[in-house]
């Protein structure tokens, strides 16, 4: 039996075992006010120092592939930009019934990513990086059936067709028997190179979803806009790092031309993945497992490392490509499962992906392992931010963001999907 299969049988009650899919960002109940405002509600951008980091890296040269219910790349910040993947849904055994939920969930994964701001849009965090769209799921889908399965095949697509970084922002309570072929894809793609982010969940439980929870992958929390662990984010000792995923402005399901705020550890997977993008283009020459081992060292925290609220914290690229902290390490040993007590998988015949796909060239659609300190702290730690992102606190915008988004959003409503 495997440790994720052990830990997910061992942890999980039978109402946690009853629950259908979950994505890791969901449906806010207002609308943002208009398009041009946007980027003036993107306060994280402003906490990372995202200005002064184009100035250094924009992710060129780097794809990332989006496995989700799929990318529209005809609205302004993604067009000319995706490149449009396999469809695996015909493989899911789900269903698609009931949910609000359109391909918009993955159109924001994809715009936080690498969208460019054009006609007001979102602007992301690496936004020269190309985008590499397999839909995986269908909107509304319920249980995790197939997913397992399906996800496998993607990630072996998406490492094939070039990516560096994939993107998972989708998740559940097991992998429907798929476990081991879901590993085996993992451990494919680390021996490629590439490098695997997912959602922890939006329960704020302790327990991570599943694919997070798979080693090799890295599980990643929320923080809210005052740098500390979401309510919402599951917790858990996979935990690996944190991003921002509170108050994030994104196309709205029912009207993709309006903005709803979001929340979720969707969108804090799709900052990391970002930000993995902004320091692999930085250091083209460096493996996934350098890439990952300078954002575990240089991540913010404020306790216990690793937490199973953040893991070794949220995640600063800043502090690489500003200050040129962080050390590279060696190539060939992935950080988080050195931290683990976990072997790395052998290099396979190509130690990276092949070159990133230009749009223009694919027929784009549209036009350090820290030391293990106590992995245990107290659940009042974790509501009163404990482990928190202490760079983002001092930001001065973010407080004024968080007031205007105040006034403007309603009550929030939790989709178990987005």
């Amino acid at each position: 039996m495997s440790p994720f299969t052990r830990a997910f049988r061992s942890r999980v009650g039978g109402a946690l075992a009853a629950v259908a899919t979950t994505a890791a960002l969901v449906l806010a109940g207002a609308p943002v006010a208009q398009a041009e405002d946007v980027r003036s509600r993107q306060w994280y951008l402003d906490a990372m120092k995202a200005e002064e980091m184009w100035k250094v890296s924009t992710g060129k040269g780097i794809t990332v592939a989006v496995l989700d219910a799929g990318v529209d790349p005809t609205v302004p910040e993604l067009r000319g930009k995706v490149q449009i993947g396999a469809d695996y849904t015909a493989d899911v055994t789900g269903g698609s019934e009931g949910g609000a939920e359109t391909v918009q969930h993955g159109t924001n994964m994809a715009a936080y990513i690498a969208g460019t701001g054009a006609a007001g849009g979102i602007k992301g965090l690496a936004p020269d990086a190309h985008i590499f769209s397999i839909k995986v799921a269908t909107p509304g889908m319920k249980g995790m059936f197939g997913l397992a399965g399906v996800l496998s095949k993607a990630i072996r697509h998406a490492v094939d067709e070039g990516s560096r970084v994939i993107n998972i922002s989708i998740g559940g309570t097991s992998g429907a028997g798929q476990e081991e072929e879901f590993q085996a894809a993992v451990d494919y793609a680390l021996r490629k190179g590439a490098l695997i982010f997912a959602a922890t969940g939006n329960d704020g439980v302790g327990f991570v979803e599943y694919p997070a929870v798979v080693p090799g992958v890295v599980a990643v929390g929320a923080l809210d806009t005052k740098g500390k662990v979401a309510k919402f984010s599951n917790y858990g000792d996979h935990v690996g790092l944190a991003a921002a995923g509170d108050q994030l402005p994104g196309r709205c399901e029912k009207d993709k031309t309006r903005f709803c705020s979001k929340f979720g550890t969707s969108g804090a997977t799709a900052i990391a993945s970002a930000s993995a993008a902004l320091i692999w283009s930085a250091h083209p020459d460096w493996t996934g497992n350098q890439v990952l081992r300078v954002m575990m060292e240089t991540a913010g925290r404020n306790g216990p490392v690793p937490s199973k609220y953040i893991g070794f914290g949220g995640v600063r690229p800043a502090q690489v490509l500003l200050e040129g902290k962080g050390d590279p390490g060696p190539a060939d040993v992935n950080p988080l499962l050195a931290a683990r007590g976990q072997a790395s998988p052998a290099p396979g015949d190509s130690a990276a992906p092949k070159n990133s796909p230009s749009a223009a060239s694919t027929g784009a659609a549209g036009d350090n392992g820290t030391s293990k300190g106590s992995q245990a702290a107290p659940e009042a730690a974790a509501k009163s931010g404990e482990g928190g992102f202490p760079l983002w606190v001092i930001v001065a915008s973010a407080v004024a963001v968080v007031a205007v988004i105040g006034a403007v959003v309603a009550v929030s409503v939790r989709r178990r999907r987005a």
